[in-house]
């Protein structure tokens, strides 16, 4: 299962004040301007402009601030006395993080979407045209608008430290950078790095933003003081900032040209011809659509309005920028991408509050690729955790993968190794429960049969606090289940990981009805900690997740009984936009896993998660073909190869199970099949109160289970492509193939009533 995490946004509603209004303001010379947005004040003839948004931990470029910075450019760039322009931030984290979703949402057509970029041009452009030298002074985050404004002025400076990230992501909202990125950028750092930028929403830390020319200089943290160290660091930046401002306005500082090395220099040379261009904008138009298969309309795009800019001028290209914003604002790409942000936004926040008891220590049960991944996430944010298992070797695995994903980010220069040992001293491996009686938090990561976890629970509650949490990171088995082995069922809660933990960003949280209100706001709050991106939902079988995933890899395995093979199979789901192919999928969760979750499933669900014969996967589990990681199953997996081959062993089994097709199997058809069922379920979720909200059930799905981020999710997709016409299909296929394919009550209801889940 895998997942493209979903970004940051940006998008800008700008517009002038009448400047004659200004001239009383350059009567003073500290504080002239006092707003709720941001702050400004004139220093030895350099004019300081002071983001700092009210009640907020990051600045937003929403319809207020807008106005202000309006306001405020129009008053410093008037003012004689000011020689030169500094544009900071009060907020030691963050710059300007983007611009207030809600305003670009509630655009209604693209010409008014159009019209926010066209404003943010123009106010950027009174930054970048002035002859008053204008630094940005960055620390913290930079995205997306916030980055669009540092990029209109003359000169950077960037913090380098980890929080410090530059970035423009509002491709992974299915839109362009719409207030002059596409560009600034391609002047600034060169066309291939402009691209790579734009189309791939990445963050730049400050010693590669350097190198590449986004920013000029970079200016090392201070430690803590007698003041804490990033309030301390964000004042030394400032100051650096006005005194290059100063030396930038007298001539004493000079702006330095990017380096460019011999691979810059022939792809400059080469832009400067057709056939030059040709080749370099194909080859970001091929990687393009090898990643997305043509599904997001924002990298095309952005690629066809930064080669305007570089062919027709900056008139032409801010033009096709601003249209190309409105345009793909309008997409149900883009529609169903911001759904996400505003549902993963969401998935952030603790409902239940901050838990009564502070949660420090954390022990985990078994260290495995599970428990060993759950512990990862726990030590480098900050826990101290008892990682136990059954035997020395077991731990000695879980410790080598825990290592190897800290050293991984030494590698790639996301960490210090003394950040990686530092972190590596917060976990505990022991074999016994010598500690436990510390334990704010146990959660549970082993094999996932019912008598093992209530003998689990049985044991571990002779050792830790009454207060303590009990968490099961069960896949499947319903955690009231779990919770009759408990003394104190009421501190019994699921949380479910996905694998690999410290990829995969969701948590799924199963609250039974005796769960207590502090278990769940501590689970939450622990969750959120390590990083994860939650959903909570009602106990019951295979919770949410697990539950839509099981008929939809029963409808796969029908469609391997047919004898649509599982390259055909893959490809079918791939190019419907998953990121991972069916076949593929189930190698992956594992066949035996499979077999398991189908069994249990089939008896609790009844003809909703029929269609496949379990035999099959009972029989690969008999032939030992369990998938990746016995190295064979759908498909044979030999280390080091690249291309897979399906397994001769597999194919006979689906043979010995085949069914006649009743229909042909084209790929939509195909794919339609395994879709209608998932989607369907998750309604059904919905319908009997598993699922809080179609939002949550969104999120679930595509952070979870690599549901199509393009299509928003499964409550999304239907309301894009149309109760009704699912229904239609769904009562098609259920003539065919069987009661499995019966649209749920609430799936009836809403294409009766065209309602859509999300108004």
């Amino acid at each position: 299962m895998a997942s493209r995490n979903v970004g940051l946004l940006v998008g800008r509603c700008l517009r002038f004040v009448p400047k004659q209004t200004q001239q009383w303001k350059y009567l003073s010379t500290a504080h002239s301007l006092n707003s709720k947005q941001l702050q400004t004040e004139v220093q030895d003839g350099v004019g300081i402009i002071t983001f700092n948004q009210p009640n907020s931990p990051v600045n937003t470029l929403n319809k207020a601030m807008d106005a202000e910075m309006d306001e405020a450019l129009t008053t410093i760039y008037q003012n004689p006395a000011v020689k030169s322009v500094v544009l900071a931030s009060a907020k030691p984290g963050c710059f300007i993080a983007g611009a207030d979703i809600n305003m670009i949402s509630d655009c209604k057509t693209a010409q008014e979407t159009e019209q926010l970029s066209i404003d943010g041009q123009k106010l950027l452009a009174m930054i970048e045209k002035s002859s008053k030298p204008t630094v940005a002074a960055i620390m913290g985050s930079c995205f997306g608008g916030g980055l669009e404004v540092a990029l209109a002025a003359h000169y950077r400076i960037a913090v380098n430290n980890s929080k410090t990230n530059l970035g423009l992501p509002e491709v992974q909202l299915g839109l362009l950078p719409g207030a002059g990125g596409t560009q600034r950028l391609p002047k600034i750092v060169s066309v291939p790095n402009a691209l790579d930028m734009a189309l791939t929403g990445k963050n730049i830390k400050p010693v590669k933003a350097k190198k590449m020319g986004l920013i000029d200089a970079t200016v090392e943290p201070l430690g803590p003081g007698l003041k804490p160290a990033d309030v301390r660091t964000l004042e030394y930046l400032r100051e650096v900032a006005i005194t290059t401002a100063k030396g930038l306005a007298a001539g004493t500082v000079k702006k330095q040209p990017r380096k460019r090395n011999m691979v810059d220099k022939i792809t400059d040379m080469m832009l400067q011809y057709s056939q030059g261009r040709d080749y370099v904008f194909n080859k970001a138009k091929s990687t393009v659509m090898k990643a997305t298969k043509g599904k997001y309309p924002a990298p095309l795009e952005i690629i066809k309005v930064i080669r305007t800019g570089i062919e027709k001028g900056p008139d032409v290209g801010y033009a096709a920028e601003s249209k190309g914003f409105g345009e793909l604002r309008m997409t149900n790409e883009s529609k169903s991408l911001i759904g996400l942000f505003h549902g993963s936004t969401a998935a952030k926040k603790n409902k239940f509050g901050n838990p009564k008891n502070e949660y420090k220590t954390l022990s985990v049960l078994g260290a495995g690729l599970m428990g060993a991944g759950i512990v990862q996430v726990s030590i480098d944010k900050g826990y101290k955790v008892l990682m136990k298992d059954m035997n020395s070797a077991g731990l000695a695995r879980g410790q080598d993968q825990i290592y190897k994903g800290l050293n991984t980010a030494v590698k790639k220069r996301k960490i210090t190794s003394f950040e990686r040992d530092r972190t590596m001293s917060n976990v505990d491996a022991t074999l016994t429960y010598d500690g436990f009686k510390d334990c704010d938090m146990v959660i549970e990561a082993v094999f996932e049969d019912i008598k093992i976890k209530h003998a689990v629970i049985q044991e571990v509650e002779k050792h830790i606090p009454e207060h303590c949490i009990f968490a099961s990171n069960t896949s499947a088995l319903p955690i009231t289940e779990i919770a009759k082995a408990s003394k104190r069922p009421e501190n019994v809660i699921g949380m479910h990981y996905f694998s690999p933990v410290d990829k995969m960003p969701l948590l799924e949280i199963i609250a039974t009805d005796k769960t207590s209100a502090e278990a769940k706001a501590a689970a939450v709050a622990v969750g959120l900690k390590q990083g994860k991106t939650i959903i909570v939902v009602k106990d019951g079988p295979g919770f949410y997740t697990t539950r839509i995933l099981a008929p939809t890899l029963a409808e796969a395995i029908r469609c391997l009984q047919e004898g649509v093979g599982p390259k055909s199979l893959d490809k079918i789901t791939k190019d419907f936009g998953f990121p991972v192919g069916t076949a593929t999928l189930i190698d992956e969760v594992g066949v035996d896993v499979a077999a398991h979750v189908a069994e249990d499933l089939g008896k609790a669900f009844g003809v909703r998660h029929a269609g496949a014969d379990v035999g099959v996967l009972k029989d690969m589990v008999s032939a030992g073909l369990l998938g990746r990681k016995a190295n064979k199953g759908c498909f044979v997996y030999t280390p080091g190869a690249k291309d897979r081959v399906e397994n001769e062993e597999a194919l006979k089994i689906f043979k010995q199970y085949s069914v006649a097709p009743k229909a042909e199997n084209t790929p939509e058809h195909v794919a339609m099949r395994l879709v209608s069922r998932f989607t369907n379920e998750a309604v059904m979720c919905l319908q009997d109160g598993i699922l809080a909200n179609a939002a949550d059930g969104d999120v679930g799905a595509v952070f979870g289970l690599g549901f199509p981020p393009f299509l928003g999710g499964p409550f999304r997709f239907v309301d894009h492509y149309g109760a009704d016409k699912l229904v239609d299909l769904m009562h098609r296929n259920r003539d065919m193939y069987g009661d499995q394919f019966l649209p749920c009550q609430l799936l009836l209801d809403v294409a009766k009533s065209g309602d859509k889940f999300h108004k």
